[in-house]
């Protein structure tokens, strides 16, 4: 029975959280809020893109705290926590930029959001994710309230579960002339940051209350898994965590506390689960040796002072995560960078994915007419680890994807991380399990049998097909 909401809205609506509208939809064919183009805005504000960076707001919880997946999930919390510790395994999703700007993408934004939603209600219930961790660029260009409706409630209306995000920079970025009270920081917060499971104005008429997440960086408790995410602000490129030695004064250096606040606590129970990492920019992206002999790297590159900061940290404590996950690039990119830290040498998955509907983008961009080859799988990139805080042995490009679109599986038991990327199709929806890494939790250490081949047999769970009542017009 449909319910009347009045706005603006001052209480809950309910004692718990709402995920879903209940019964699967069909997609939407348009916009409720027709989006119009930003061109002639990015042409005025292209040098602020990469000049201007935004304050942090300060989480509201305690830096060593940690938000609990009881919480996420309210009243049902203990039983989802109960019956991850009994299945022995804790399944998760992550995908990055998200949200589309305009018709011709939406329906590759809606066939990810319904891959999504169809991997949660046909999996068994030992197997059955238990939230949706967005790694930043939720709603396009800049976060604006009158889009969140159509790029993030309207696709994601048939997730069933809870869904958590740190910010990206069109998330973040403050359009010159804006108000205050339209800060996109300051929706943002209101959609995922809420002290209570509100219906937000963006949601509209749709039932999906507000994440409560602590604040933009936030440190996720679950069975076997802790992530720490971090805000990487509001510049195209690099990320920045910190004022990075005062460079960015309108940046605090409350996350490198927050981290190091983290990282005390994980040493200090001696904490044996998979410890994630999240940013919305990379660490590393693709870029090209030697940029002389033509062509560029992708759109976006690498964020070596934001990883020195993190390394600074992860240093300090002889602790490092086992996977580090972001998204920006368009595109899926999986690396593996080998460290040394506490005489141990640790190999690390460091992993793109920011193809979730917004856009796919080229590893390589031509300049001067000329397209360099993209890189081969399996190619020593040392080179993007030049100057590595920590001692670094080595930096592997193990797999690529920039031609389709997708979403991360994560699986975490006692021993053992698994990593999955699945593609989704464009013109059907199929999904397809295309790359895959495992680490042993206890050796950080890569096992065997990792990396998935792009060709050959596809298991009926490797390729799923979801029903044209879930699917886009087209």
């Amino acid at each position: 029975m449909p319910r009347r909401v009045a706005f603006p809205l001052s209480q809950p609506l309910f004692a718990e959280p709402v995920f879903t509208q209940g019964r699967p939809t069909p997609d939407p064919t348009r916009f409720k809020t027709p989006i119009p183009s930003d061109t002639k805005l990015y042409d005025e504000i292209q040098r602020l893109l990469y000049e201007d960076v935004v304050g942090v707001p300060t989480s509201r919880d305690p830096p060593d705290a940690l938000y609990q997946l009881e919480a996420v999930w309210g009243d049902h919390g203990p039983e989802v926590v109960e019956a991850a510790r009994s299945a022995g395994r804790v399944v998760f999703h992550m995908v990055g930029d998200i949200g589309a700007t305009t018709m011709s993408k939406y329906p590759d934004e809606l066939r990810v959001s319904d891959a999504l939603a169809w991997d949660c209600r046909t999996s068994p219930a030992d197997d059955r994710p238990a939230f949706l961790y967005l790694l930043g660029d939720v709603v396009y260009d800049f976060g604006q309230a009158a889009y969140y409706y159509d790029e993030f409630y309207e696709p994601y209306r048939n997730y069933p579960g809870p869904i958590l995000a740190i910010p990206g920079n069109h998330d973040s970025f403050v359009v010159p002339g804006t108000a205050p009270s339209d800060y996109p920081l300051v929706t943002f917060q209101r959609n995922f940051c809420s002290t209570a499971p509100v219906v937000t104005p963006e949601a509209g008429s749709l039932h999906r209350t507000a994440a409560t997440q602590p604040g933009v960086y936030f440190a996720l408790d679950a069975p076997f898994v802790r992530i720490i995410g971090l805000f990487s602000n509001a510049l195209e490129d690099p990320g920045v965590i910190s004022s990075e030695g005062g460079t960015w004064k309108s940046v605090p250096d409350t996350q490198l506390e927050f981290l190091s606040r983290q990282l005390a606590r994980v040493r200090a129970e001696n904490y044996r689960g998979a410890l994630l990492l999240a940013t919305h920019h990379p660490a590393f992206s693709y870029e090209t040796a030697d940029i002389a002999a033509g062509g560029t790297g992708g759109i976006h590159g690498c964020s070596p002072r934001m990883l020195a900061d993190i390394d600074t940290v992860c240093h300090e404590y002889g602790i490092y995560p086992h996977a580090f996950l972001s998204g920006h690039a368009h595109n899926y990119q999986r690396y593996t960078r080998t460290v040394q830290l506490a005489e141990r040498p640790f190999q690390v998955p460091f992993i793109v994915c920011g193809d979730g509907g917004h856009g796919i983008d080229r590893l390589v961009q031509a300049s001067g007419g000329v397209t360099p080859p993209e890189p081969p799988d399996g190619a020593d990139v040392s080179y993007l680890d030049s100057n590595p805080v920590v001692r670094a042995s080595g930096l592997v490009l193990e797999r690529h994807d920039d031609y389709d679109y997708g979403y991360l599986r994560v699986a975490v038991e006692r021993s053992a991380l698994r990593i999955e990327f699945h593609q989704v199709g464009k013109n059907v929806m199929p999904t397809r399990l295309a790359d895959a890494v495992s680490v042993d939790l206890a050796e950080h250490r890569i096992l065997a049998g990792s990396r998935s081949s792009s060709k050959g047999s596809r298991s009926t769970r490797d390729r799923r097909r979801v029903p044209r009542s879930e699917r886009g017009s087209d």
